[in-house]
């Protein structure tokens, strides 16, 4: 059982999209995690640099809200279509400045590790992430996708505190340098 009066830091993760951002904000010791507060910015249909802004705006007060000590955001690691890849790399650009302003120290993870750490393997489905997250954090109901990886992205900076930064951004153990 986890001690009640043990240190615990506050993370905030984050699936950042153009239509819909998910957040995951969690306590956590490194070893057992709470949910604090999660959900999905829905941007919808605005004109895109009204969507950055809010992103960035709902991403900040999220921020102001929960005061997490970390951020960890999920890295774009390549698109088929590169209109698509620009406009996540611009709502990535978005979540972290708001994140840095709100004083976060921020850390990027790649799917494949977050999947690695929060299912057991990299190539895990939806679902799988889903169901994971919801056990891992004792969840009464399945996330929706967005807030189920945000969560994760949380859950995987978690697991990997205390591990050097450049071993942790590993996407598998083959990518891993001591």
């Amino acid at each position: 059982m986890a001690d009640p009066h043990a240190p615990r830091h506050r993370i905030l993760g984050i699936d950042p999209g153009s239509r819909n951002t998910g957040f995951g904000v969690i306590d956590s010791d490194g070893h057992h995690s709470v949910r604090v507060a999660s959900g999905c910015i829905r941007v919808g249909e605005h004109p895109w640099p009204d969507r950055l802004g809010l992103i960035f705006d709902r991403v900040a007060a999220i921020v102001a809200e929960y005061q997490p000590h970390e951020m960890a955001v999920e890295q774009l690691i390549f698109a088929r279509d590169p209109t698509a890849a620009l406009k996540i790399g611009q709502a990535r650009g978005a979540v972290l400045c708001a994140g840095l302003k709100g004083g976060a120290i921020v850390h990027e993870y790649s799917p494949k590790s977050v999947k690695l750490a929060v299912v057991g393997s990299g190539g895990a489905d939806k679902s799988q992430v889903q169901h994971m997250v919801r056990v891992l954090l004792a969840l009464p109901e399945t996330p929706v996708e967005d807030e189920a990886d945000a969560l994760a992205i949380a859950l995987c900076h978690a697991h990997s505190m205390g591990i050097p930064a450049r071993k942790r951004a590993a996407a598998s153990w083959r990518d891993w340098r001591p």
